[in-house]
């Protein structure tokens, strides 16, 4: 029976293949629009980013990719044994220059975000109430449109920020691809799952 894998096919996709070509493993086409592909003793599905994690954790899958920013947010109940070393970027808060936060943070916050549950952890966690703007994209003009104060994101170089006017206030997080393993496929498929794990380890 083959081991099943989540994969998103979003930014951590061209690495998760580079990877797995490096260390001999079957990978499926990066341009394959179908959502369950086997390949040569591995089966994969593309599911959103957010769901990667949940596919695992409920045994639909023995193991998945997915970038540490979102089992931050999904908190889910898996085995998170490899940092695979690509894919980083960093969580941060930012806000328009004007915003004040450099001389004081206010205590009431809306913050626009599609990690709403890492948000309102890391400011209640400074005492500040937060309402939360749920977004699923281009957050970063929310501030400017008058939506929040202020937006919770990931960034890789800054540049998107910059161009909307925002700066970094504070990082939350430094973020990455993780491997991540079922609970149960550890123990019931223990050898597979150790076989794909050495595979990975030893071509990072």
């Amino acid at each position: 029976m083959s081991l099943t894998i989540a994969l998103s096919k979003g930014r951590l996709l061209t690495g998760a293949a580079a990877l797995f070509t490096k260390a001999g493993l079957p990978f499926p086409p990066l341009d394959t629009r179908r959502l369950i592909v086997g390949e040569d003793g591995l089966r994969f599905l593309f599911v959103k980013d957010m769901d990667v994690p949940v596919y695992v954790e409920y045994g639909v899958a023995d193991a998945g990719i997915c970038g540490s920013d979102v089992l931050l947010e999904a908190g889910s109940d898996v085995l998170m044994p490899l940092d695979l070393g690509f894919g980083r970027c960093r969580m941060v808060l930012a806000a328009p220059p004007s915003s004040g936060f450099a001389e004081a943070w206010p205590m009431s916050l809306r913050v626009a975000t599609k990690y709403a549950n890492v948000a309102r952890t890391f400011l209640e966690a400074r005492g500040l109430a937060a309402e939360i703007v749920k977004l699923q994209g281009s957050v970063e003009i929310a501030p400017g449109l008058g939506l929040a104060d202020c937006i919770v994101d990931m960034v890789e170089t800054g540049r998107t920020l910059r161009e909307n006017g925002l700066d970094v206030v504070e990082e939350i997080a430094s973020t990455s691809a993780r491997l991540v393993v079922n609970r149960a496929s550890d123990h019931t498929r223990r050898t597979e799952v150790a076989a794909l794990l050495a595979s990975l380890r030893a071509s990072l």
